[in-house]
């Protein structure tokens, strides 16, 4: 029954992150440098970490890592993904602002 549990629990983490590095992908640099998060490059590194360790925990059964990956993955979509879509990343502004 916990076998079960956790294999959800990395399940979840895997998404999060792989959709936290999607994120990291598609935000422009310049978005990062504006509203001082660190680099695009710092953060495709720690989303990708996250992303490879939760789908080695899913395949693996174990994950001893899968928590620091959580982490940095909650980090960015909570803090840094907001600030920097505030950012203006060029997606959806028009001339007179978002739309």
């Amino acid at each position: 029954m916990f076998y079960l549990i956790w294999q959800a629990i990395y399940l979840v983490t895997f998404v999060a992150s792989l959709y936290a590095l999607i994120e990291a992908i598609r935000t422009p640099a310049q978005a990062f440098e504006l509203m001082d998060k660190q680099s695009k490059k710092l953060w495709l590194i720690l989303t990708g970490a996250a992303t490879g360790l939760s789908l080695l925990a899913v395949f693996s059964g174990t994950g001893m890592f899968v928590i620091l990956g959580l982490v940095a993955t909650l980090v960015f979509l909570l803090d840094v993904r907001p600030a920097v879509k505030g950012a203006g990343g060029g997606r959806n502004n028009g001339p007179y602002g978002p739309w």
